[in-house]
């Protein structure tokens, strides 16, 4: 099995339903409405959220699903899908295509006065902890030509998905306000730039989740399309409710019932943004190819990372300095390299968490708090 990486940048590509060809107005009429995703409504985020809207914030975003930009590729298979007339050959030499970063390493940037201090520190705390349980780094642009320019436009919070040298103009939007700077949303956003789609979308969704169509609004069911197995990997790790990158169940719900129904019982919230699941840190590891990632223990150590650092992360600190995934002689790297079943091995070394940065202890108080002109 491919493991190029979780439901990964194959934006809209087929559904697994055969394809149905469309009239020429129809297809036209696709096109205008993924061109207006592409583009700035000048409707703010707020507004949005006061108008009754169900689901998260970044599914109110106003752009494709919610809160995915689409480059020119990815909108041309969107049309060619809808139209019915796209072509296998050409889909496989599309899911050959590397998505990843090189190196595992995100390079990004953002203009001096475009966040107020709070918020680049919320920012910095997000990808600490990307750093931390993953091999992902993030670096500040010098002169490289594919990055990731960080914005905030007031419209909304999304981004493009993964590394493209085709379309290198890559963004990821935060507004300047408190829905989209809240932990959670700005993982979920980052993921996406690292490559990440939304979980409803794998091709084994259907035995775990019942979409509710007739409660979709009119125009926002393709994003609820089933991608095929060759265009999505879960990458050996089970469907997720509880994942970050979920849809919430009133997602684009035009009578306030729900969109999407589990079907089997599960603990937790769907669609919650509280925090990162084990399964999302261990399947961000995978798709990047992480030392140990693939070990037979993996998932219980990450499970008990996840619990020991909670506390931290709800108290919007940033990660330990001194990371568990930094130093290749750390117990903890050992631990998942190792062909053992002691799981305790990732406490023998423990973590002097005094030396945290905790200034951003009270951030939450100054975020969207700017004197920026929107």
């Amino acid at each position: 099995m491919m493991r190029s990486g979780l439901l990964l940048f194959f934006i809209g590509l087929a559904a697994c339903s055969p394809p149905v060809t469309k009239s020429k107005a129809k297809i036209e009429e696709f096109r205008q409405y993924l061109e207006k995703s592409r583009t700035d409504d000048g409707v703010l985020l707020e507004s949005r959220m006061l108008a009754g809207s169900n689901g998260l914030v970044w599914e109110n975003s106003g752009k494709y699903q919610g809160d995915i930009l689409l480059d020119d590729s990815q909108l041309e298979d969107l049309v060619a899908d809808f139209a019915g007339v796209s072509n296998d050959n050409n889909r496989n030499a599309f899911v050959v295509a590397n998505t990843r970063w090189p190196n595992n390493v995100m390079i990004f940037n953002y203009a001096s006065n475009e966040f107020n201090n709070a918020q680049q520190n919320a920012i910095r705390t997000a990808m600490s902890w990307i750093e931390h349980f993953s091999c992902v780094r993030f670096r500040w642009r010098s002169n490289e030509r594919v990055f990731v320019r960080m914005t905030g436009n007031p419209t909304g919070c999304y981004a493009h998905v993964g590394f493209s040298t085709a379309h290198p103009n890559r963004v990821l939007n935060l507004a300047r306000n408190n829905h989209c700077f809240s932990h959670g949303v700005i993982i979920h956003e980052l993921l996406h730039s690292l490559g990440f789609q939304h979980m409803h979308q794998t091709y084994e969704r259907d035995s775990f989740v019942r979409i509710n169509w007739n409660n979709i609004i009119s125009g926002q069911e393709f994003a609820f399309t089933r991608f095929p197995r060759n265009q999505v990997n879960l990458h050996g790790l089970p469907y997720e409710y509880t994942s970050i990158m979920h849809y919430h169940n009133q997602a684009f719900s035009r009578n306030r019932q729900p969109t999407i129904v589990p079907l089997r019982s599960f603990s937790g919230t769907m669609g919650q943004m509280e925090q990162t699941s084990y399964w999302d840190w261990l399947r961000l590891r995978r798709h990047y190819n992480c030392p140990g990632a693939w070990n037979r223990n993996s998932e219980e150590i990450m499970k008990k990372e996840v619990e020991r650092t909670l506390p931290l992360i709800k108290l919007n600190l940033p990660a330990p300095k001194q990371g568990l995934f930094t130093d290749e002689d750390n117990a903890y790297v050992r631990a998942l390299n190792a062909d053992t079943n002691n799981e305790d091995i990732v406490n023998e070394e423990a973590m002097d968490y005094e030396d945290s940065d905790n200034e951003n202890n009270n951030f939450n108080e100054d975020i969207g708090n700017d004197n920026y002109e929107n």
